[in-house]
């Protein structure tokens, strides 16, 4: 059966046979050459607008059932490392299901580079597509919103392309999918890292990042990334991750300061229908809650707001977003293709912060009491650091509420 392809644009890849495919719910067909691991994977297709941080995007748990394009051109260029990983659940799988990219990976030129990002993909069980129009893909995303899609990897190309069709067309989709079994915990935990710097590396319990912690933070694992728990760290807290199932009554036996609700992949109106219930009763605790991602649409949904499915939806690390309790703009990152509808935001609950590319909300919080979200996120891993303060502002919160902590 001929393949119809999406290409416009010659690449390197055009004097070898097609090993990698695309293959869209709806029959179309997107050519390539495969790199990474063999085989083929069904997922919601979207794009990322980052220029760096490819790493840390392929390994963040909120892209479980997601196919990556990168609209930068020239990913792999600096190979990949143990270090910029993001999820903490290694047992689990990478949750990210491929990966496409325009130019071909060339050999890494880093001096932290481990791997060839072939080879790194390959061993994470990722499939990658390059030398494909991704201008193009990006462009039909924009247009027609986040497809449904098989990508497939076959180094003989031998394809069963009838096979690939039904598998991409009989894929339900990201609507009403609970996602985060795969990605959180099996068990409790504590973490203890800090933050990376050059040359030191990461910091870790005794150094000055973390001596004289003070406060106890419970972070609820819905598919937590690293950065976030050092972030928490850094700001002197002492951090209990636990499995996204744990009850109220379990998560408040610990004796937290506060509330950590993670970012997470995933529809959140299904995830919420056992999450919601526990994050009720934390908020009605008078503990001070803060969301980030999926934990911030859980938190509305707890609160009495709707989510909604984006039409193309956020990732990438120069998202404007303004700070109505600042009247600042700050550029972050994002990843999430779910959003809370502004409009069914209840009476007691503000709008903190707005996207100024859509005007969706990026962020809430509840009034005369401890608790608020964002929807971007703020760890910048990958991305900028302009709302590192937010993790200040969780902490701030713990010690008006504990003075003992101040």
């Amino acid at each position: 059966m001929p393949v119809t392809a999406l290409n416009t644009i010659a690449d390197p890849w055009s004097d070898l046979p097609n090993s990698g495919l695309l293959v869209f719910a709806d029959g179309r067909v997107l050519s390539g050459h495969g790199i990474g691991a063999t085989g083929a994977a069904v997922g919601e297709v979207c794009f990322n607008t980052a220029m760096t941080g490819y790493q840390e995007i392929l390994t963040d748990p909120s892209y479980a059932g997601q196919i990556i394009t990168f609209t930068f051109p020239h990913i792999g260029n600096v190979g990949a490392n143990d270090e910029d990983i993001e999820t903490v659940n290694l047992a689990a799988s990478s949750g990210v299901r491929g990966c496409i990219v325009k130019a071909s990976v060339t050999d890494p030129s880093n001096y932290r580079a481990l791997k060839h990002l072939d080879a790194w993909l390959a061993a994470r069980g990722i499939v990658g597509l390059c030398g494909v129009d991704t201008r193009a893909l990006t462009n039909l995303i924009r247009d027609t919103g986040m497809p449904n899609a098989v990508i497939a990897h076959q180094p003989d190309a031998a394809f069963d392309l009838n096979a690939l069709k039904a598998e991409a067309a009989g894929f339900a989709g990201l609507d009403g999918m609970d996602l985060v079994p795969m990605v959180t915990t099996a068990q409790r935990y504590t973490w203890d890292e800090g933050s990376w710097s050059w040359p030191e590396g990461f910091a870790s319990t005794g150094t000055t990042s973390t001596a004289g912690t003070l406060h106890h933070v419970v972070a609820l694992d819905f598919g937590v990334k690293r950065n976030i728990l050092r972030l928490l760290v850094d700001h002197g807290c002492r951090v209990t991750v636990v499995p996204a199932t744990t009850s109220a009554e379990d998560i408040l036996a610990l004796e937290p300061d506060g509330i950590f609700l993670s970012n997470g992949p995933g529809d959140p109106a299904a995830t919420g229908e056992y999450a919601v219930p526990t994050i009720q009763a934390l908020i009605a605790s008078g503990k001070p809650v803060f969301g980030i991602c999926l934990g911030h649409q859980m938190l509305g949904l707890a609160l009495g707001a709707k989510t909604i499915k984006m039409h193309q939806g956020h990732h990438g690390a120069n998202h404007p977003v303004k700070d109505f309790t600042t009247e600042k703009v700050e550029i972050v990152s994002m990843n999430h293709g779910f959003a809370v509808d502004r409009d069914s935001l209840p009476d007691g609950v503000e709008e903190t912060h707005v996207s100024l590319f859509d005007g969706t909300n990026c962020g809430l919080r509840v009034t005369g009491k401890p608790v608020f979200s964002v929807q971007h996120h703020p760890e910048a891993s990958p991305g900028p650091m302009d709302s590192h303060y937010l993790f200040e502002r969780f902490v701030d919160m713990i010690k008006t509420v504990n003075p003992k902590a101040a």
